[in-house]
């Protein structure tokens, strides 16, 4: 888009624009604009959006959200204290002289009427009427927000958040005030989406009519403090998230405002072309980039950076500085000042340390909303659009070279990859994008340089070449002592992506040889069974099918092991570890909180929150004086017995020889491991580990405990419909099963028929289902020429399922009497619907998400929350928590006999 250009001939400063009291962002950049006239020039642009959705205005949504949720929960459960501060509060304004009360209750109740309607006026005499329309409809939403939360409060808030935003009406002792102001709130939202908040004179106004409004309500009695604050939050919230969803006025400076930026720091601009790059979460807050000419001497290149981008990425800024250990990225959301002082200061200093980078000659700001940086011009292509060929050594070695300027004064880059990597037209690496970087950087930082190098450049050339070059350069040592850093966690967001494409190709291929080598073995024993001069009523022979079988195996590992690819970590690791044997190859630990034990820590406080309230309504004394300890005796059995029956089930799908016994103290091993991994995968991977180590070839073992967790799934499924039928046909002499079973079965129906539909979904399942009969099927049929074999797995399956559900109904009976015992198809139903939600819980041994369902699960089949609750305890207490101390002595002691 061609914009005519502006001049800066008798214009005043940004500074003194953007410092004039009350003036707005938007009202200073026009005004920037407005006043700056010489000749014509020319920008090329994009045209901007009109509004846009700012990331701050999100934020500010979730804030207060957050703090609503945090205000009703301490109104909740903080009862005390809230009655202990409405009684101070109450106390210290009764003291208030009367007059100053009447005083100021009319001047609140007329300022806040009249402050709205003068801005307004204000507004569109300066023409900004759809900021009038959006705090019109914020006020509209608020209104409606007040009336919900008072309706609620009134018809179905617990009494103690009645309490604390409620009180006694002054006029009226029958009834009581409101909960939420409906004047108040919507007032509040007006005020904020209209943006008075930004505005000095205007903000201290309405903080003015603010206190005195609050003052006046809570000396008559006709308000709470709490009532006051809910007030406040609904009024903000709901006005950032009408901004953010209506969108906001877009201030962004255009390429008028940059000429005229530039004309003010002495450069004569006659065109800007803006660079077009594709906005991603890791380079949406790099600024816009113009290509500048000028009338008289070389042309710029200058970046423009604003509030909004400033804003990108915030939240996955946010979350590394909280989940990162020992480092973390530059701050979540820093001013524009800190924006223009750090890129400045990290451009003088790597050009000082001797590295190769553009030069900064001036920086300004356009109006109080963005700045921009002046750099000379530096043409080439990125490293990411050279082609293979131009990468030689001496680039490579080059790039090194600039590197290790970099870190010979402490400078760390933080994000080598390949568009920050630029090569101009004599071949020239400079170093760009500095702005992200780190002055007098710890040792830590500057290795997670080179090794996030060391990925970008072995994308593009290889590990060994990647390496060779940064051996040759940085020397040896420096190079083995980033290998604890080379580490997903430790690269960039662009590099882990990529990492994962080349991951998920790279397990695509395996798939596609696995099923090809099938294929062929399949078709050669169709040849020769067409060859073969064998009559076809002749029944096959059996040693004739077990070696086709066989031949088909080895063709598939065979294929399997031709097709496996390192990744490219892995390769990098090699070949350093060939220059350097003794490196340090275990990773550091970089993470301070994992996402899965966050999760674990939300899920297990929701589950013991559910399960303190059971318990605070049961009397434990008389419950553990009246137990029967034979039952908890025999509880105790069954749990002993059901580590038996899961090796049995185990070992039934594993052909080769493995020792009875060293499996059953693998499975006790499990109970130690499966307290600090989610249940679907801490006992598998240990499983795997441990038939590895027995002899069975990796291939063969992960089949194996793929083919046992595939045939225990079905087991399941059926024993779940099974027990659900005969839990339907209890109660009634038909045998028609239960509605509960027949509503689980459509739902099977009709999640089956969504994925079918949807091509994503289709083909997502389609891929995963081949890869698993392509492994474990061959698998499978080794198993089926072993009846005794399959008869202990499946036999242990049942057994397993039978020692829980039995170990359950014992815990049931230590604590209930003769007439509040259910049924065994009861109790298996409901341990199996627990067991499966477990499996499915991201939380360590299910922990939280079983408890509740098994309490929820007995209590709704007819059992006594008083027995529910304790039995539940004690079931938990015998197959996860007791057996923890054993679980940990026994993976030590595989563990120093190498089983593990």
């Amino acid at each position: 888009m061609k914009q005519q250009g502006v001049h800066p001939e008798g214009a005043e400063s940004t500074s003194d624009a953007s410092s004039r009291p009350g003036t707005s962002g938007e009202d200073a950049a026009a005004e920037f604009e407005d006043e700056t006239h010489s000749d014509a020039v020319e920008g090329d642009e994009p045209l901007l959006p009109a509004r846009v959705h700012r990331p701050s205005d999100l934020m500010r949504l979730l804030v207060g959200v957050l703090a609503v949720v945090i205000l009703l929960a301490i109104a909740a459960f903080a009862h005390g204290t809230t009655s202990g501060l409405e009684q101070d509060i109450n106390k210290g304004t009764g003291q208030a002289p009367d007059l100053l009360i009447k005083i100021a209750g009319l001047a609140s109740s007329i300022a806040i009427l009249l402050v709205p309607v003068a801005f307004a006026i204000e507004r569109l005499i300066k023409r900004d009427g759809l900021r009038i329309a959006d705090g019109v409809l914020a006020a509209v939403l608020a209104h409606g927000v007040t009336l919900a939360t008072d309706l609620w409060v009134a018809k179905a808030a617990p009494d103690s958040i009645q309490e604390a935003l409620t009180q006694p009406s002054p006029g009226d002792i029958h009834a009581l005030t409101d909960p939420v102001h409906g004047y108040l709130a919507p007032v509040i939202a007006y005020m904020t989406a209209v943006g008075m908040s930004r505005r000095p004179r205007w903000r201290a106004v309405l903080w003015i009519v603010l206190m005195l409004d609050a003052f006046s309500m809570l000396v008559t009695g006709y308000t709470t403090p709490f009532s006051i604050i809910l007030t406040v939050l609904i009024g903000w919230t709901v006005a950032y998230g009408t901004l953010y969803a209506v969108g906001s006025p877009n201030v962004q400076p255009t390429g008028r405002t940059l000429m005229a930026g530039l004309r003010h720091v002495g450069f004569h601009p006659v065109s800007a072309a803006r660079e077009e790059v594709a906005e991603t979460p890791e380079t949406g807050d790099r600024g816009r980039r113009y290509f500048v000419t000028l009338e008289d001497g070389p042309p710029l290149d200058v970046t423009v950076v604003d509030r909004e981008q400033q804003a990108q990425g915030f939240f996955y800024r946010a979350w590394r500085n909280l989940t990162l250990r020992g480092f973390a990225t530059r701050s979540s959301l820093p001013s524009l000042r800190q924006a223009l002082e750090q890129e400045a200061l990290l451009a003088y200093a790597a050009i000082a340390a001797g590295a190769n980078a553009p030069k900064l000659i001036a920086t300004s700001e356009l109006g109080p909303d963005a700045v921009m940086l002046v750099y000379e011009h530096t043409g080439g292509r990125t490293l990411d659009s050279l082609p293979d060929e131009d990468i030689t050594d001496d680039l490579l070695r080059d790039t090194w070279h600039q590197v290790r300027a970099l870190q010979s004064r402490r400078i760390a880059h933080r994000r080598l990859v390949g568009d920050a990597i630029l090569v101009d037209r004599s071949g020239t690496v400079i170093l760009t994008d500095l702005r992200v970087g780190e002055i007098a950087a710890g040792d830590l930082l500057l290795r997670m340089d080179i090794s996030q190098l060391l990925v970008t450049l072995g994308l593009r050339v290889g590990a060994e070449r990647a390496v060779a070059a940064a051996v040759s350069v940085l020397g040896p040592d420096a190079v083995a002592d980033c290998l604890p850093m080379l580490q997903p966690i430790a690269l960039s967001r662009s590099t882990r992506a990529t990492l994962r494409t080349l991951a998920r190709e790279r397990a695509q291929r395996e798939r596609d040889a696995i099923l090809e080598a099938s294929q062929q073995a399949k078709q050669a024993r169709l040849e020769e069974t067409h060859d073969d001069a064998t009559p076809v009523l002749e029944k096959p022979d059996k040693k004739a099918v077990r070696a086709e079988a066989r031949a088909e195996k080895r063709a598939i590992d065979e294929a399997l092991e031709e097709a496996r690819e390192e990744d490219l970590l892995t390769q990098i690791r090699h070949a350093v570890l060939l220059i350097r044997p003794q490196a340090p190859v275990e990773p550091a630990r970089l993470e301070r909180v994992r996402p899965r034990t966050l999760i674990s820590v939300i899920a297990g406080a929701i589950g013991a929150y559910f399960l303190l309230t059971q318990l605070t309504h049961i009397e434990f004394g008389p419950l553990i004086q009246n137990a029967e300890w034979g039952w908890v005796a025999a509880a105790v059995l069954f749990s002993a017995a059901s580590y038996f029956a899961a090796a049995m089930s185990l070992l039934g799908f594993v052909p080769e020889r493995v020792p009875f016994t060293r499996t059953v103290g693998a499975q006790v091993a499990g109970s130690f491991v499966k307290i600090v991994a989610p249940a679907a995968v801490g006992g598998v991977a240990l499983n795997t580990r441990f038939l590895q180590r027995q002899g069975v070839r990796p291939g063969l073992a992960v089949a194996s405990v793929g083919a046992s967790q595939l045939f225990g799934l079905g087991c399941h499924i059926l024993m779940l419909l099974s027990f659900g039928y005969l839990t339907g046909t209890e109660k009634t002499p038909s045998l028609s099963p239960s509605r509960t079973v027949i509503a689980g079965l459509l739902t099977v129906a009709v999640l089956v028929l969504v994925v079918t539909s949807v091509p994503f979904l289709r083909k997502f399942v389609v891929t995963r289902v081949r890869s698993l009969f392509a492994g474990v099927i061959p698998r499978m049929l080794d198993v089926l020429q072993r009846p005794q074999k399959l008869l202990t797995g499946i036999g242990g399956m049942l057994l397993l399922t039978a020692c829980f559900v039995m170990c359950l109904d014992a815990s049931i009976r230590a604590f209930g009497t003769e007439g509040s015992s259910i049924s065994i198809a009861s109790v298996a139903v409901v341990f199996l619907a627990g067991n499966a939600l477990g499996s499915a819980a991201p939380t360590p041994g299910g922990v939280g998400a079983v408890e509740a369902t098994l309490t929820v699960g007995l209590i709704a089949v007819g059992l006594e929350s008083e027995v529910a609750a304790p039995a539940v305890l004690l079931f938990r207490l015998l197959t996860l928590w007791i057996p923890v101390l054993p679980g940990w002595l026994a993976f030590n002691h595989l563990s120093r006999k190498g089983a593990l």
